[in-house]
């Protein structure tokens, strides 16, 4: 898939097959997410790889849009450092995304799950997982292969586009 049609097509995947991810394509998701660009190369990010059902199943009692963890085989977790970077979060989004895209290209279906600034999920994800307090959860993504096909939704907002001036 070329870049492009992979960023006018991905779609949010909320529904998976059983199948499980190989660890060679999860390995190639996690090569792409830290292929992000980085402000002064300080990439403060810490990636999660979560398949542990029991971790997994236990997320939607805090996060109250993540019941697709209990359907998805895994989720990856992007944590940033804001000790090593003030744009930590302009990294790890990046890092996000870039997981989202290649997850796409690869034939997986994924969807973000947003977790900071909101205290009422990074604290139980921080604990769930053992995290260092240093380290800030961002986002989760839920990864699988995909149970639903959703359509292209180009999105035009020429309302939203400016050139040169406001």
């Amino acid at each position: 898939m070329e870049t492009l049609e992979a960023i006018l097509t991905r779609r949010s995947i909320r529904r998976y097959t059983e199948e499980q991810v190989p660890q060679e394509t999860i390995q190639k998701l996690l090569e792409a997410g830290m292929c992000a660009p980085s402000a002064c190369d300080f990439q403060p990010w810490h990636l999660v790889v979560i398949d542990d059902h029991k971790i997994l199943d236990e997320i939607p009692s805090f996060h109250r849009h993540a019941a697709m963890l209990r359907e998805a085989p895994l989720a990856i977790l992007v944590c940033g450092d804001p000790e090593t970077s003030r744009y930590w979060q302009q990294d790890c989004s990046a890092v996000s995304q870039n997981i989202l895209l290649a997850a796409h290209a690869m034939g997986l279906g994924a969807v973000w799950l947003g977790l900071y600034p909101r205290e009422a999920r990074t604290q139980p994800m921080q604990k769930l997982l053992g995290l260092p307090e240093t380290i800030m959860p961002l986002s989760l993504i839920a990864l699988g292969h995909p149970a639903e096909e959703k359509a292209p939704r180009v999105k035009p907002q020429d309302e939203k586009v400016h050139y040169n001036r406001w």
